[in-house]
Order: C-alpha cells, then structure tokens, then sequence
C-alpha cells in the first residue's frame, strides 16, 4: 500500500464519483478505478459498491475514510511541527544563569523569548559558572549566563564553547551605610585600600573576581579579603551586615537592599559584561532563536562604545 493510493481512496470517498475524483487528481478515470481495485485487493475489503448510475461507500469504506482522514491530518501536523522545529519555534532549551541575572538583566529576554517563541520549553537552571561549564560539556545545559570572560572554559584553547556580551555594567562601590566614605556622591577606589573586602568567589581568571580585582590593582592595592561569597545578593547581605566593603555590577542596586550605600567610582570604573556561553558544535535552531532573541533585546544594555549603560 503507498500513500498515494490513500490520497486516490480519499478522493474517491469525498466525490463519491470516480470522473470528478479523477479531475481533481489530474489523472484520467481508468488508471483511478485500478488503484482503487488493486487498494481493495489488498485489504480485502469492498470498499465502495458501484453501478452504472453511482457509487456508494460501503459501512467498512466509511470507517477507512475516517481512519485516512485522522491519518493524513496527523501526517501534515508532523510536516509542519518539523518545520517549525527547523525554525525554533518548537523543542526546548535549557538555560543555566547566576542568580545575579534575574536582578535586571535575564527578565526581558525571557519575556520576549516566550512571546516569540511560546512553544518553545525553557528549563532554567540557577548553578555557578563552573556547574554551567559542566553542563554545556555533559549536554544538560544548551546555554549558560554568567559574568565574562572565564578562563576555565577553554582551559586547553580548543575553542569548543562560544560566547557573546549581552550587557555591560560598570562596578560601583557598596558600602555599610555609616560608613565614613557614605556621605560622598562618588568615591575613589584607591580609598578602599584599607577596608576589608568581600569578594566574589571561583577560580582565577574568573570574570567578576577578575575584573574586580583588576578594579583594585588600578586603584594601587591588593584588596584586605575577610570573607567570599558565590552570589552577588550573599555579597550585599554581608556588607549590609558591616563585614566589609565590595565592589560590585551596577544593576545590583535594584535589590534596594536596607543597610547599603552604593556609591559611582570617580575615575574610569571597569565594565563587567554578562554573556551567554554555548557549545560551537550545537546548531539547534532553538538555541539560536535564543541567541538572537537576547542580542535584539538586550542591545541597548550594550553601547557601541565599550561605556557602560
């Protein structure tokens, strides 16, 4: 049995007359009344009974129709779910993010990724930079989002994971309120130098820490550390708690925690870039609907410039 023998049968059952089946087959009627025999042959079944004067669709031809039907309307909902996979409009995408994203930065391109793309399914995972790492390379994770550029991605230099910006943010300082530098609009970093610190943790070469500690090197000192913390929102709870100063991205400011000062740095504050990390090998076009999605969102979060938003 072949699909255009059931395309034929169909034609036939809806007509119920094997010139106009014909017609609207483009074929002409003998070869139609022979794929239609040769069908019944190999069912065994009478599927229409016919007369000089009509046909008609027997009890076991009128359950077939509905069976064909149901058939033929499935396979076009498999064609046009595969085409729409092509596209990344359906499948699923596993997200991994550092907790500190969802303060401003992860929002909007979640909102515009399911208003896009609303069959699409999104597993969110909050893990560090180093579980996300791990699952990029497991296959667990299709992207990751955490603070670049981190040296423990490609250790080796095979250039397996891919990366790009989708915001930049300057550090700020963040201070216990009654702290003696609170009362300044902006502050320099090197008036930090004697304060104790706390600092994000990870490896060397780490974005954040990196860039943080680059922040200090500039300002002439190696930072006082008292204590290291994995999430940014841990980090502003311990200054608000008076364990020491931090410097941190500017958009944590929108937690509005009680008991902090945050406080602009006077000369060329670093910028910190948030990016999503991929594996170069995986082509799922849901992947790159994301992809996209964060770049056109996220734009304006990142200015032509290399100057911070």
């Amino acid at each position: 049995m072949e699909l255009r023998q059931l395309q034929y049968f169909l034609a036939v059952a809806e007509e119920l007359n094997f010139s106009r089946a014909a017609d609207r087959l483009n074929m002409t009627q003998p070869p139609l009344s022979a794929q239609i025999r040769q069908l019944e042959e190999e069912l065994d079944v009478v599927l229409f009974e016919r007369s000089t004067r009509k046909v008609k669709i027997t009890a076991a031809g009128l359950l077939f129709k509905q069976s064909t039907q149901e058939l033929f309307s499935q396979l076009r909902k498999n064609i046009d779910d595969a085409r729409r996979a092509a596209k990344g409009e359906w499948g699923k995408l596993a997200l991994g993010f550092v907790p500190s994203t969802t303060v401003e930065i992860l929002p909007p391109i979640l909102r515009d990724f399911r208003e896009k793309f609303s069959d699409v399914r999104l597993d969110l995972h909050e893990l560090t930079p180093e579980q996300q790492v791990r699952g990029l390379r497991d296959g667990t994770l299709d992207c990751a989002c955490f603070y670049l550029p981190f040296a423990e991605i490609d250790p080796f230099g095979d250039r397996n994971l891919a990366s790009t910006a989708i915001s930049r943010e300057p550090l700020v300082a963040a201070l216990p309120p009654d702290h003696r530098l609170a009362a300044q609009r902006k502050i320099q970093v090197g008036d930090l130098a004697d304060e104790p610190f706390v600092l994000v943790g990870g490896h060397s070469g780490q974005g954040l820490r990196e860039i943080i500690l680059e922040q200090c090197r500039r300002g002439g000192f190696v930072p006082h550390i008292v204590q290291e913390a994995a999430l940014i929102q841990t980090i502003a709870g311990l200054v608000a708690s008076g364990v020491g100063v931090a410097l941190i991205p500017a958009s944590v400011r929108r937690i509005q925690k009680i008991g902090i000062a945050y406080r602009a740095l006077q000369q060329d504050p670093l910028d910190c870039e948030m990016g999503l990390i991929w594996m170069r090998e995986n082509n799922s076009p849901v992947l790159t609907g994301f992809i996209d999605v964060a770049r056109e969102t996220n734009a304006a979060l990142i200015r032509p410039n290399g100057s911070a938003s």
